[in-house]
């Protein structure tokens, strides 16, 4: 929704909006934007009256602003049609989807199409750092788009990427996810086996070679699929595969020959499918291996994906948009490969509609006992979640503490500051895992740090 405020803005609408309580680092970005968010949500935020109100899927019937958007008869669609209407049409059209990977494969993808001089537009669900940016409106005919399988808006509950009409896409994963509106992975397959049959006959699906939801998703494609991963059945297979603390390197055959060595800065195996999957589609649109492979090599990251916030007294501090216990643990087992020796700590805000239940509390469970100590927060609003649904924190700690590990129960994040802070020493790396504020944890702790490191130095004079 920044994005597309943002998007709207340069195409010189005038834009305002609203949110419950907005968070870096969409926040700052749209501060910088100089595009107002009234907080809370009010219905004098609609005052003047706005010739269109455009809904996000977080909002639903009984907030204010809605029914007063209802009452009053303002005009009002989702995000995904506004994107169609204003932007996509007469593009192009590029659409990465899956369960996990998304934001950085899009955010390499556009990066590779940029630095070929091939000016796309994008959209993405996080900001590139190459860009500093969220979106790009540019000259080229491409656009380059982050396709969500989240429902749309109250009044229509179908994925967002079904509005994209896509002439390619990037499938990265297919797994049970957003356990509040999927019933199980039947339905989530259903979701983006529409996706699939939406592309056209000259179209192309890039789409990863491990899983048989992936498989069953593809299997009616109509148009060129190229699987990529670590088979030998891979049209675009990854070998000699080098995890190192500076720097990511691995091979790629294409179709069994050798294709490119390729570098990345980014840290852990999931980021060489993203990478590789961008790389992949960029090379079916005619771009070359150098273009490529420069494009790679000079990719930074997305802010919120293992994201160093603070070094302190040689405490490393890293945000991650955690939000499925599968992407929790390709995190920590990144994190393992880029600091080898380290302390590791999972700090973990259940707060994703996933996360909040039980559906994966086994597997919640063995993922966060890949670090070495393990903190975990209270469920976020585990009111809203029906108490048979719920996940049950003393359950998933005394599972995490049976593969070996320390788990401890810590509601609040004042408390969670206060413990933590006392036992880090230098060269741990605390990863933070939340896909929302967590009660500004981020600047909370390294504050801490910092305020014992003056005490230690006064104490010892």
């Amino acid at each position: 929704m920044a994005s597309l405020a943002g998007m709207l803005q340069q195409r010189k609408f005038r834009v305002t909006g609203s949110d419950a309580a907005a968070y870096p680092p969409m926040s700052d970005f749209l501060a910088s934007l100089a595009i107002p968010v009234r907080q809370p949500f009010d219905v004098n935020n609609l005052d003047p009256r706005p010739d269109l109100v455009v809904i996000g899927n977080a909002i639903s019937r009984g907030n204010v602003e809605l029914e007063q958007v209802l009452d009053q008869r303002i005009p009002f669609c989702s995000l995904p049609q506004i994107l169609h209407d204003e932007f996509l049409r007469g593009k192009e059209v590029l659409v990465v989807a899956g369960t996990h990977g998304k934001t950085t494969t899009t955010s390499i993808l556009a990066w590779i199409f940029q630095t070929a001089g091939l000016q796309p537009s994008f959209l993405i669900g996080g900001i590139a750092e190459n860009f500093g940016s969220s979106f790009q409106l540019g000259q080229g005919k491409h656009f380059i788009l982050e396709g969500d399988e989240y429902d749309t808006a109250f009044f229509d509950k179908g994925p967002k990427f079904l509005h994209y009409f896509p002439d390619a896409v990037i499938l990265t994963s297919v797994e049970f996810d957003h356990a509040d509106i999927y019933k199980d992975l039947d339905a989530v397959e259903t979701a983006f086996k529409r996706l699939v049959n939406l592309v056209p006959g000259r179209g192309r699906i890039v789409g990863f070679d491990s899983g048989e939801s992936i498989d069953r998703c593809l299997a009616k494609a109509f148009c060129r699929v190229e699987r990529y991963g670590s088979s030998s059945l891979a049209t675009w297979r990854i070998t000699d595969l080098s995890l190192d603390p500076a720097r990511t390197s691995w091979t790629v055959l294409r179709e069994g020959r050798p294709w490119a060595n390729v570098e990345c800065p980014l840290a852990g195996e999931y980021n060489v499918w993203n990478a590789t999957a961008a790389a992949a589609l960029a090379a079916g649109y005619g771009l070359s291996l150098e273009q490529i492979s420069a494009a790679l090599k000079t990719f930074k990251s997305v802010k919120r994906r293992l994201e160093v916030r603070a070094a302190v007294n040689g405490v490393t501090i890293i945000d991650d948009f955690a939000h499925h216990p599968t992407a929790i643990a390709g995190t920590l087992k990144a994190l393992r490969s880029r600091y080898p020796g380290s302390r590791l700590w999972a700090v973990l805000e259940p707060r994703s509609n996933t996360l909040r239940r039980n559906v994966f509390q086994n597997d919640l469970a063995k993922s966060l006992a890949l670090a070495d100590e393990v903190v975990v927060a209270e469920v976020f609003k585990s009111e809203a979640i029906p108490e048979a649904e719920r996940l049950d924190l003393t359950a998933v700690a005394a599972q995490v503490q049976k593969y070996g590990r320390r788990a401890r129960i810590v509601p609040t994040v004042d408390g969670i500051v206060q413990l933590i802070a006392a036992e880090l020493r230098p060269c741990d790396v605390v990863a933070i895992l939340s896909n929302g504020g967590f009660g500004g944890i981020y600047e909370k702790l390294p504050e801490r740090l910092r305020s014992l490191a003056v005490s230690q130095a006064k104490a010892g004079r």
